[in-house]
């Protein structure tokens, strides 16, 4: 973190790596927000921040922040929790949510990077996606399956997807619904993508799986299947990835380690619903203890482009 005046620290949080083949960089991007008094000031700036890990001397560079063209545009805007997208030539797709200070609602763009093994530069942004109640969109991630790009938001009341031909302008965002038409019970909570050459899927949280203890419905981590076509989950495909123990599991990622291997990583957040979230022993009485999950993905058929998204 790093100390500002006024008694503000700003932290690099909501970070994860993700290696760029093209520079051959352990690349990792997040965001940078303001502290003080050990809470987050909701209405101070914040950024996005990255870093580069040093093989070498085996720790992460200080970390920068992407400079963005408007600043008051761009006021609240970061990369936290998001996947990325790098392209063949090395230039990176960012799907990043950002605000200007005077408005209410958070909105999610894609900008178009450049990254030369150590600095990080906005080249150009796509469309504006919005949805403007609650706190709008947040979290976005994207992959590309089939030739079209994806693009996964989270939003107050129900996770939305948004689908591009060129990876920087997305159509108008429609709600995660199963194939039934019904709505897939994700709200308040990201949601990534797992990207094989011959499905797609999408790994989420949901309502009604027998958590209503768990904050959020935050656990159990669901993976299934998705129509690319009519963007909606495959009922019949929803699998537990990993399962609900007390404890909710909202923040994960996703790592593609080798065409055989997918991993999705976890750790269980102990915190419950109110009264007092912070009473960890209510955690405790269904069995979780802070643990870390891996869950390993291993394919039967070779994903052979897993480096090349």
């Amino acid at each position: 973190r790093r100390e500002e005046p006024g008694g503000i620290s700003v932290g690099a949080c909501n970070f994860w790596p993700k290696w760029h083949a093209k520079s051959g960089k352990l690349l990792g991007v997040g965001s940078a927000v303001p502290y003080k008094h050990n809470k987050v000031m909701s209405a101070h700036r914040s950024e996005t921040s990255y870093s580069v890990y040093d093989p070498q001397k085996q720790i992460w560079t200080a970390w920068d922040t992407l400079a963005l063209p408007d600043a008051k545009k761009f006021y609240n805007a970061g990369a936290g929790c998001v996947q990325r997208l790098d392209l063949p030539d090395g230039e990176i797709l960012l799907p990043i949510n950002f605000r200007a200070e005077s408005e209410k609602f958070i909105k999610v763009a894609v900008l178009r990077c450049a990254f030369d093994g150590s600095k990080l530069t906005m080249l150009e942004q796509g469309n504006v996606l919005a949805v403007d109640r609650d706190y709008g969109l947040a979290e976005p991630s994207l992959t590309r399956f089939g030739g079209r790009y994806y693009l996964t938001l989270r939003q107050e009341k129900a996770g939305y997807v948004s689908t591009s031909d060129d990876g920087l302008h997305f159509s108008e965002p429609k709600k995660w619904t199963w194939d039934d038409g019904s709505d897939l019970g994700n709200y308040n909570t990201q949601q990534h993508w797992v990207t094989h050459d011959d499905a797609l899927f999408l790994v989420y949280t949901r309502r009604g799986a027998n958590n209503d203890h768990i904050m959020r419905h935050r656990a159990p981590l669901f993976i299934g299947q998705v129509d690319p076509e009519k963007l909606c989950v495959l009922r019949a495909t929803e699998r537990v990835l990993v399962p609900q123990r007390g404890a909710r599991l909202g923040n994960f990622g996703v790592t593609e380690v080798n065409e055989s291997e997918t991993w999705v990583t976890v750790a269980e957040w102990m915190q419950t619903t109110p009264p007092n979230p912070y009473d960890f022993t209510k955690c405790m009485k269904y069995g979780s203890d802070n643990a870390v999950f891996a869950a390993r993905i291993k394919w039967k058929t070779p994903n052979k482009s897993w480096n090349k998204r």
